[in-house]
Order: structure tokens, then sequence, then C-alpha cells
């Protein structure tokens, strides 16, 4: 049902991905549809938004998942890799807007402050969801406040891109 792949984010302005949603003809089914990464410029004086603070926000209506199998981040010339640390696949927390005139379905990630690991590189992340917290998300059983939330330490492991590895000198 997901197609768990790298989150880039920096993927430029209207970047496609599968998102996971209620169908919002037949809320009863969950499907998996592809979407624009930002939202429509035309509603906010001509900018697109990508992402959305959880801090003073509710969500009721609209939500979505973003599968992600890792999250990546640029920070001067480096790249990071962010994985969970149990090495499983993980949502990030969205929110969908309907197509309107030329703008597709589009979506925006979540963000909650940065976890100790992430804080390091950068203020802030996307919400993560973990699998077993899918249909708390998507159904809003759980109060929002629950699932946004920082990640405790030790929750990612993060790791340079293309950095090469070290070896220590034999001593002979």
């Amino acid at each position: 049902m997901d197609s768990a792949t790298p989150f880039d984010s920096d993927a430029p302005l209207g970047s496609r991905r599968a998102i996971i949603r209620r169908n919002p003809d037949d809320a009863s089914e969950i499907e998996l549809v592809e979407a624009t990464w930002g939202s429509n410029p035309r509603f906010s004086d001509g900018v697109a938004y990508r992402f959305v603070r959880s801090e003073g926000h509710t969500f009721p209506s609209h939500r979505c998942l973003i599968p992600a199998s890792e999250f990546h981040m640029t920070v001067g010339d480096k790249r990071y890799r962010v994985t969970l640390d149990s090495g499983n696949h993980f949502y990030l927390a969205g929110v969908w807007e309907p197509a309107m005139g030329e703008w597709p379905l589009c979506y925006r990630v979540v963000t909650v402050a940065a976890n100790p690991e992430v804080a390091r590189y950068q203020d802030r992340h996307g919400a993560i969801i973990h699998r077993r917290q899918v249909m708390q998300w998507l159904d809003r059983t759980v109060p929002e406040i629950d699932l946004l939330e920082t990640p405790p330490a030790r929750t990612f492991i993060v790791k340079e891109i293309g950095a090469r590895a070290v070896q220590p000198m034999l001593a002979l």
C-alpha cells in the first residue's frame, strides 16, 4: 500500500510523489495517489508553501501520509541521510489540497521541532508517523498533540551522503 522511498527536503517545488489519504468520494477507502509538493501559489501571494508548522494548527480534514524510507537534508555543501534507528520505514504527516484550476492535487509536510540528532543540523523536520499510528492520523482518533511530537533522542541515525569511509591506519 505504500512506496517508501527517500524524501528529499530540497526537491524542487512541484515534484510529484505518492501520498496516502482517505478517498474524498468514499471515506471508507484509503487510496494511494500521486500529488504535487507545495500549495497553490495563487492563494498565498504567489508563494507556494511546502511545509506547515504543527504548532498552533489543527488539521481536522485533508490529512495524508507521505511514505518514506529516510529523509534527506542539506547543510551548506553537505547532504545528510536521516533514517530511523530501528531501520523501519515511516510516514511524514501531511495535508493535501484538491486540484484547482491549473494547479494539481498537492500536499504539504507538517513539521515539528527537530529532535536532538537532527537539531545539530537544522531546527525542524517532518512529523514522523509510525506504522502503528497510520490510522490514528488519517482517522483523527488520537489528539494531534499526541501524534505531532518531536521524537525523543536516539530516534534517528544521521549519516553524510557521499562521505567516504575512513580506514584507520594499521599498527604494525
